[in-house]
């Protein structure tokens, strides 16, 4: 009877591995033997796909930018801008926090990725066909950039012990609640961005209409 054949080695079935190490175990966790391991492949033939670790990397930061949502940014979809901005930043942020591990390396920009660069693409050429000047465009690009991934880095709720005897009143008057804040992390945090990315909207509404009077 003929051996069962090993499934042959891909580019998707490493970024697969690659990203399950990641979610479970953190960047630190991937690297060129361990993954070999993982797959029951010698480590060299990885270097068929990808010339190093830090290529894989990148193909993991770029399988979570293709999970992000730009139907909104459409030429053919009806929403504004504004409702188009905030859909997507939600979009965005709900791929982040799905995989938390990721968001050191996507902070640095989408460089060569090709999921990321899409993004980036899709919100620049949105945000020109809505009027703004490509100048005003890129800095939309940055801003919306900064504030997804700074939200997804940490939660500000997990950052309070939950012991009552931690927050003083004598030393902390107004932290006698501070304690709950973990347990109720998700409707915390999702509440902050919620309210930051509507600040941040309205903001660049007033910016807008103030481009449309000059």
């Amino acid at each position: 009877m003929a051996r069962p054949r090993k499934p042959l080695l891909s580019r998707e079935r490493i970024v697969e591995t690659a990203s399950a190490l990641v979610d479970a175990e953190g960047l630190d966790a991937v690297s060129t033997r361990r993954l070999a391991a993982e797959l029951g492949v010698s480590g060299p033939s990885l270097y068929n796909h990808f010339r190093n670790k830090d290529e894989i990397l990148d193909a993991v930061a770029d399988a979570v930018s293709a999970q992000v949502d730009l139907s909104m940014f459409e030429e053919d979809d009806d929403r504004d801008w504004r409702t188009a901005l905030h859909d997507w930043a939600v979009s965005y942020r709900a791929a982040l926090t799905a995989h938390p591990n990721t968001v050191p390396v996507l902070a640095r920009g989408p460089r060569r990725r090709p999921a990321g660069l899409k993004v980036a693409d899709a919100v620049f050429g949105a945000m020109v066909r809505a009027g703004w000047p490509p100048a005003q465009a890129t800095y939309i690009g940055a801003l919306m950039r900064y504030f997804i991934t700074g939200s997804a880095l940490g939660s500000f709720a997990r950052g309070f012990v939950d012991d009552e005897t931690a927050y003083d009143p004598a030393d902390y008057p107004h932290l006698g609640q501070a304690h709950l804040l973990a347990e109720r992390q998700q409707k915390v945090d999702e509440g902050a961005f919620e309210t930051g990315l509507r600040a941040l909207i309205d903001g660049l509404a007033v910016q807008y209409a103030a481009l449309a009077r000059a």
